[in-house]
């Protein structure tokens, strides 16, 4: 059967540029603020992937792609396309330019981020894995996330109540 126009697949191929900014997050509101002045264009949704994600993340000056997190199961890859950033992990800082790459494998406990510590836009492209029930640990704030096997996360202090 063939598919109308509205259910057809998305073009294999596309200009990110052309897709929305969105710098949503499920973080409570307690700590969005801080996380307010990153912007994410969702790559792998608009191709129709659904066993890894791919944004392309814009950081803003002085601003963080997210709170120091590490995944229990599910990978994370970024690759700096443009700009400049400070990746903090349990090792120290390390400062990362075009071309440079980072990656946690899941449930190696490496909790990081990534700070534009510039006066201009830094621009990454951030590749993880859907796999379900990850847990997220964040060790420099009272957070706590826990994905369903539906994929979204539940986020609790550390002790499990609610925020």
């Amino acid at each position: 059967m063939r598919q109308s126009w509205h259910e057809q697949a998305p073009p294999a191929a596309f200009d990110p540029a052309d897709l929305p900014e969105s710098n949503a997050t499920s973080y409570p509101a307690i700590f969005r603020e801080a996380n307010s002045h990153r912007w994410n264009r969702r790559l792998g949704d608009h191709a129709g992937l659904t066993n890894f994600g791919v944004n392309l993340t814009r950081i803003e000056p002085g601003a963080q792609s997210s709170a120091r997190h590490a995944h229990s199961r599910q990978d994370e890859f970024i690759w700096v396309v443009a700009g400049e950033v400070v990746l903090e992990t349990d090792e120290g800082r390390q400062t990362l330019g075009p071309g440079t790459c980072a990656g946690f494998p899941a449930g190696g406990g490496n909790a990081h981020r990534f700070v534009n510590e510039t006066a201009r836009d830094a621009l990454l492209l951030v590749i993880g894995d859907r796999t379900s029930l990850d847990e997220i640990s964040y060790p420099d704030i009272d957070n706590h996330a826990r994905a369903g096997a539906h994929g979204r996360y539940v986020h609790t202090r550390k002790d499990g109540t609610p925020h």
